[in-house]
């Protein structure tokens, strides 16, 4: 069984003050949850407010993103030894913002993919499709790309420590939301790339979240789907009480 893993991306939000509030309140309720993998990713100036917060629960630390690099001339940029240092111990690869508003394409995922499993983080890899693609047909196609370039050059044992983000472009922040049916399709079709990718082993153990408008209201029947394993939050992260509820919705 493949144990679920619901991770907060709180974007661009949250001051240190407020993060500190937030992971509080999240601490308060999960703390002691052994049931699911809960993973908060604040923005870089309140990881460590947020690491020192949750310090002594089952709650993890994640970022948003790193730089492929360990180091060097690269402003603004963040290395895996820096995330490492503060006890983060996820990362999120190739959302859907960064391929779009900062040009990341599959190759460049890739690099951050393999320097994050070298610095022993655990990178959750986003992928999915624009509503012209879907309406095109061309779902399936995007998503094999997006797979096999991201995750390119990667033995077996890589591949299970990483977690694949399903995030349909079109429902994230949107308020529309992938069907539990349709969600369900799409992550098995991606089980079956890495079943050709490795093997039926590496398949059945890689966990494969959804990530485009997932609520309280919708969680637990996303999550009741058989190759749905968690979910990458958004909005609904940015609010204890909601984020709480989804994660139960997992157990």
């Amino acid at each position: 069984m493949r144990k679920p893993i619901v991770a907060g991306n709180w974007k661009m939000n949250k001051t240190v003050a407020e993060a500190i509030e937030l992971a509080a309140a999240i601490k308060r309720e999960l703390g002691d949850c052994k049931d699911v993998d809960i993973v908060l990713c604040p923005p870089f100036t309140a990881i460590q407010a947020v690491s020192e917060t949750i310090t002594g629960s089952h709650v993890d630390l994640g970022a948003q993103n790193m730089h492929w690099e360990k180091s060097g001339a690269f402003t603004g940029e963040i290395s895996a030894a820096m995330l490492r240092e503060l006890y983060c111990h996820y990362v999120i690869l190739g959302h859907s913002e960064r391929r779009q508003y900062f040009g990341e394409t599959d190759a460049i995922v890739n690099k951050k993919v393999k320097a994050a499993l070298a610095a022993n983080l655990k990178p959750i890899v986003c992928i999915g499709e624009t509503l012209e693609e879907r309406e095109a047909g061309r779902t399936e196609e995007v998503i094999e790309t997006q797979v096999r370039g991201s995750l390119a050059d990667l033995t077996p044992r890589d591949l299970v420590e990483c977690i694949l983000a399903y995030e349909p472009v079109w429902a994230i922040g949107t308020g529309k939301t992938a069907t539990p049916e349709q969600a369900q399709e799409v992550h098995a079709f991606i089980r079956g790339l890495l079943r050709d990718i490795a093997d039926e082993a590496v398949a059945q153990s890689v966990r494969i979240q959804y990530g485009g408008s997932m609520k309280p209201a919708n969680a637990r029947e996303l999550m009741g789907q058989p190759d749905i394993d968690g979910g990458l939050i958004g909005g609904a992260a940015l609010e204890a009480r909601s984020f709480v509820e989804i994660v139960r919705g997992a157990i």
